[in-house]
């Protein structure tokens, strides 16, 4: 593997290569700067590019975008007190407070450090723990294969904000998708009398219209309701250094913590960094001396989240490409990068694709570092890119989705395919219908299919997914957890009831005084 590892580090530190990745994290950590954009429709308005270049160059860009982007979103969260994506929101619990006080720098240059270090320990995870599971998956057979995919769609309904069911629905409506086209017989399937269906749906169009799109209609929609005015925010950041390096002298087991609770959440199918930088925070408040100070400016919360949600990046990539299956929504997508240039994500891919894997590494390590010189260099222009009103933003950002998703086939039905699938992802949306799964159900549909058919024709008993210990584990977790997911949904739905008993009014006439 160190071979490997050398050869990909050659690859990747070509003038070329390294241009792209400290192109990718600049794009990566403008996208994470401003409040709506996030990290996933970075990677999106990203993904056409890659089209053209070859495999480690196209990898190493859309994994610059990532390290950039989560590292991103502490800035308009610190400044304007509003995450720049889901992942850092409980950074703005401490860092807007700190940067109320005066010391914007000193939050800044914390998450930042945090950051770097999380991406570091999240790295180091993916090389030892990513090879040890693509070895013991070469096991996996097709049965094995079906079931796993099943259990990651059940996980990922499941973890759908309490809405199991909507969750269940997206992901079948995913997989119905995938199966437009010809099938593996030469069968033509649900083309609608339309030529162009025949070849199927292309992902990037469908991924780019279900979440892009809908989430710009969306955030049109709450321009009117907009409250908060950046007006008055003072973008003249400086990084006090000594300060910081003091600061993260004491925030070692906190780092280290908050790192892999960032990683082993972000190998979970999904979870990703929403859900680290919840748990992380919970936890470094729990282990902290002085709990009182969260909430109120403190190192520790700024720590905990920018540490926890950076080294999801790595704990993110150990499935996807041990497993073929992504931990989260970017990884999705970073998924499609792999499978449009032709390599698929499993067990073999450490085998057949050792320098690409390498390359991963590499990025990751290097984009870390120029994640860093960025962030401290520049951080007073991110400061003011945060402050773009969405009313600019979103028409160039639609512009550039269709412009990506004509440019991969030069073909104008996958533009009216990316309008169609916005329609469609936006009245989900609407409806509050979770649009993950939907996505995970695109991207794992044709594997889901091919393996099914596969195990099928070695065997034609569906009984052996029973009789196979391994595939028989898989489909008793996936049971177990839509089990989980509907006490839970429970839970959530009785602590709703009370807490809506709870204000309503009394009955009673007010007491005089």
């Amino acid at each position: 593997m160190a071979d490997f590892f050398l050869q990909a580090l050659a690859q990747v530190s070509s003038p070329t290569v390294l241009l792209l990745i400290v192109i990718g994290v600049l794009f990566g950590i403008v996208g994470g700067s401003i409040p709506g954009f996030t990290v996933t429709m970075a990677i999106l308005v990203v993904f056409p590019f890659t089209f053209a270049m070859d495999p480690v160059s196209g990898v190493s860009l859309m994994v610059g975008v990532f390290v950039g982007g989560y590292s991103g979103g502490i800035v308009s969260g610190v400044m304007l007190g509003i995450p720049g994506t889901p992942s850092s929101i409980t950074t703005v619990y401490d860092g807007y407070p700190m940067a109320q006080q005066g010391q914007p720098g000193r939050a800044l240059g914390i998450g930042v450090a945090a950051s770097f270090l999380g991406t570091l320990i999240s790295v180091a995870v993916l090389v030892f723990f990513g090879p040890l599971i693509a070895s013991f998956s070469m096991n996996f057979r097709p049965w094995e294969i079906t079931a796993l995919i099943v259990f990651a769609l059940t996980l990922v309904a499941g973890l759908s904000n309490g809405a199991l069911l909507k969750g269940l629905l997206a992901a079948a409506l995913g997989l119905l998708i995938t199966t437009v086209g010809y099938d593996r017989n030469s069968n033509l399937r649900f083309d609608f009398g339309l030529p162009a269906l025949g070849s199927g749906f292309e992902i990037l169009p469908v991924m780019i219209g279900v979440f892009a799109f809908s989430q710009l209609m969306g955030n049109i929609e709450k321009l009117r309701d907009e409250k908060h005015s950046s007006k008055g925010v003072d973008t003249n950041v400086s990084i006090p250094y000594a300060r910081i390096l003091r600061d993260m002298a004491g925030q070692k087991l906190n780092t280290v913590r908050s790192s892999l609770i960032g990683s082993l959440v972000g190998a979970l199918p999904g979870t990703g960094g929403t859900v680290a930088n919840f748990v992380s925070y919970d936890q470094a408040k729990k282990f902290s001396r002085h709990p009182e100070r969260f909430g109120t400016g403190t190192p520790d919360g700024i720590v905990a989240s920018e540490a926890s949600n950076s080294a999801v990046a790595g704990g993110a990539f150990v499935p996807t490409l041990a497993l073929g299956i992504p931990g989260d929504l970017p990884m999705a997508i970073m998924m499609g990068v792999l499978i449009l240039h032709g390599i698929t994500p499993g067990p073999l891919m450490f085998e057949q694709n050792p320098v690409l894997v390498g390359a991963i590494y590499a990025s990751l390590l290097i984009g870390a570092v120029i994640m860093v010189l960025c962030q401290l260099m520049l951080v007073r222009w991110f400061a003011k890119i945060s402050l773009i009103p969405q009313q600019i933003l979103v028409p160039v950002v639609l512009m550039l989705c269709a412009i990506g998703s004509y440019a991969l086939n030069n073909n104008l039905f996958d533009i009216w395919v990316l309008f169609a699938f916005g329609i469609l992802g936006y009245l989900l949306w609407k409806a509050d219908v979770p649009l993950t799964p939907l996505i995970l159900g695109v991207v794992l549909g044709n594997n889901l299919e091919r393996q099914l058919f596969r195990a099928l024709e070695l065997d034609s008993s569906w009984l052996t997914f029973l009789t196979r210990p391994l595939s028989a584990l898989f489909l008793a977790l996936a049971v177990a957890s839509l089990i989980f997911s509907l006490y839970q949904n429970r839970r959530i739905q009785r602590h709703q009831r009370q807490a809506q008993d709870l204000a309503k009014p009394s009955k009673e006439p007010p007491h005089a005084a």
